[in-house]
């Protein structure tokens, strides 16, 4: 049921289009996907969803594990008919959230816990951020909460290590996350071959900050044969010029005929840089979770609703966007909104964000198709990056 066909290559580029089938729906890439953390993407309905033309969204284990449970959510019949949602879905493994939700304080400078997460080579003992019990999440059970969860794509259980770690520590992270990526995948192949269930695991590729760990972690994760591959452990603090470095240390080792997925990214300047080092799948909260705040993007950088210049600005948040909200709202109205902290507002917010990173992907496929992703790079860039600076 699930398979990924390359479409076009970008000459002189990494960037590429393709099609990943699933029994949900077809994926085009490169994609970005709205994250819904608890089964809903904040604000929006599935309708919403389908105007926005979102052809995939996340969900997020963790939190579907704390509460309801994923007993409750099988039983409903899976996460696409309990939201009501027919496309596909990605469910991540929950490791991240384990690692800096499950915290008290943090990591220490060589990035062990200092109170509530305890990590042995089994699993992870963490406390709820919802009332402080003590769960034991292991890489068998991450991947059965998955399973049970229904999604089309889920995730290996990692170890996402912090970005100041220590080399010796990052190493350590990513061996660990080695042996849970082959337990994953032994456990997912039993479950699947005692369901009829159509559903896919991608491995994920740790090493931190090092261009040798990420080779080695690469090769590795490669060599496991997952559905498809995705980078983990980047956009946490890094900076822009070495997450480059280690997507151009990681691409290299992984199959080109899966799909290659780069956790946690997603401003409009990451996508073009990222699809240019030959990312095809992409999935951020920044878009929604800015929609709260009353920013937003445009085509000339991203501003926000609150400025006082907007105030009596009759116009979109962006005059070439044709999303619900540009077409029937102007700044004004949507100005007034946040700042009385209406629903509204939000969901209107939240509809422009999601909408122009879509939109803009469908562009960049489009640029690829053509041949013109670098002209088109370049002209957007300047544009966006010149009103940031």
């Amino acid at each position: 049921m699930f398979s990924f066909k390359i479409i076009s290559n970008q000459k002189n580029s990494k960037a590429r289009t393709g099609i990943i089938k699933t029994k949900h729906g077809e994926i085009h890439t490169p994609i970005f996907m709205p994250v819904g953390t608890k089964a809903t993407v904040k604000t929006l309905s599935a309708q919403d969803l389908y105007d926005i033309n979102a052809e995939i969204i996340l969900a997020n284990t963790y939190h579907l594990y704390l509460r309801p449970g994923e007993d409750l959510v099988k039983k409903m019949g899976g996460l696409h008919k309990w939201m009501n949602f027919s496309r596909p879905m990605l469910t991540d493994s929950g490791g991240y959230q384990v690692f800096s939700l499950g915290q008290d304080k943090g990591y220490t400078k060589d990035a062990t816990f200092k109170t509530s997460v305890k990590i042995n080579d089994n699993g992870v003992y963490f406390k709820s951020h919802l009332d402080g019990k003590t769960h034991f999440l292991t890489p068998e059970k991450a991947t059965k909460i998955q399973f049970d969860l229904g999604a089309d794509i889920i995730m290996a259980f990692d170890e996402c290590a912090p970005a100041e770690s220590s080399k010796s520590y990052f190493k350590s992270a990513m061996e660990r996350t080695h042996k849970w990526a082959e337990i994953c995948k032994k456990t997912h192949e039993k479950l699947l071959k005692k369901s009829k269930q159509s559903q896919v695991l991608f491995g994920i590729v740790q090493g931190g900050t090092h261009k040798d760990l990420r080779k080695q972690s690469a090769e590795f994760i490669n060599g496991l044969d997952f559905a498809g591959n995705a980078i983990g452990g980047l956009a946490i603090g890094e900076g822009k010029e070495k997450m480059h470095e280690m997507i151009e240390a990681t691409v290299p080792y992984l199959n080109k005929n899966k799909p290659i997925y780069l956790m946690g990214v997603g401003t409009p300047e990451d996508l073009f840089e990222c699809v240019d080092r030959g990312i095809d799948m992409f999935d951020c909260v920044h878009p929604t979770r800015m929609s709260r705040h009353g920013a937003f993007f445009t085509e000339h950088g991203r501003k926000n609703i609150k400025n006082n210049s907007f105030k009596s600005d009759k116009t979109p948040l962006d005059k070439n966007c044709s999303c619900y909200t540009c077409k029937n709202y102007s700044k004004s109205y949507l100005r007034h909104l946040i700042f009385e902290s209406e629903i509204l507002g939000l969901r209107l917010m939240t509809i422009h964000n999601l909408s122009f990173l879509i939109n803009l992907m469908a562009e960049i496929r489009n640029s690829i198709n053509s041949g013109k992703f670098l002209t088109l790079k370049k002209n957007f860039l300047r544009k966006y990056q010149q009103a940031l600076s």
